[in-house]
């Protein structure tokens, strides 16, 4: 459970992935983009450390070893109702946000390879009209089936995985030092000309290092997270 837990940490830091697209639609200066991302990256990461302390501070407190994944009903508390909905209404918002933002990249991938491979495919390359009251816009067919089958397999696989901390676990294991760490180290390495064996290269290696050997064990610890609920793996359920 301690490695499984350094991987739910871990996925916390998968919010790294998106600030160069968030960058991206900043206007250039007055003020700067790097001005406006430091202030809100700041913000942003203080106000979730917050709120991810006091959760995970709070629950071990309280429930020591036996404190729950989810904190408002793990132990079997629904009252009151209005707030869970509360909680349940944040949770789609904030996922269909996300969902949205990391999901472009591989749809765009996708498309673009479609388009490329079967560039005279009116299904994947033509739009069709919709006419509204005042206005209209344009529908690709390709691009509305595949987008909507994706999410309906997305949400039928992880309605499948009902045991949430073990997997968000492993994918934040997987997801955090190949691209949270060791890409941004060896982007700023090289974009610094910094020299290969000097103190601060040795440094920035050394912390890739690091963080490689808690990614696997948090993985490993995910892993045997998965095999145990699969002893007792009901689908399409949230009960053993």
């Amino acid at each position: 459970r301690s490695l499984q837990a350094f991987g739910d940490i871990a996925f916390a830091y998968s919010y790294s992935l998106i600030l160069i697209e968030i960058q991206d639609t900043i206007r250039a200066p007055p003020p700067s983009e790097s001005k406006v991302m430091r202030r809100a990256t700041v913000v942003s990461v203080a106000t979730t450390t917050l709120f991810y302390m006091l959760c995970g501070c709070m629950g071990y407190a309280a429930f020591g070893d036996n404190a729950p994944g989810n904190l408002l009903t793990g132990f079997g508390f629904y009252e009151p109702f209005w707030l869970l909905d509360i909680a349940n209404a944040a949770i789609v918002v904030h996922l269909v946000g996300a969902y949205q933002v990391y999901c472009q990249p591989l749809f765009a991938f996708v498309e673009k390879w479609a388009q490329q491979r079967w560039p005279k495919s009116r299904f994947i390359t033509g739009e069709i009209q919709v006419p509204l009251i005042s206005s209209g816009f344009k529908i690709n067919l390709f691009r509305l089936t595949w987008r909507s089958a994706f999410v309906v397999a997305t949400t039928v696989v992880s309605m499948l995985l009902p045991f949430f901390n073990d997997v968000v676990g492993f994918l934040g294991a997987i997801g955090f030092w190949p691209l949270t760490v060791y890409f941004p180290v060896e982007m700023y390495i090289v974009q610094k000309k910094i020299p290969k064996w000097s103190s601060q290269w040795v440094c920035l290696q050394l912390l890739s290092l690091a963080c490689l050997i808690i990614t696997i064990a948090a993985a490993a610890g995910s892993i045997a997270g998965i095999m145990s609920d699969l002893k007792v793996y009901k689908p399409f359920s949230t009960t053993d």
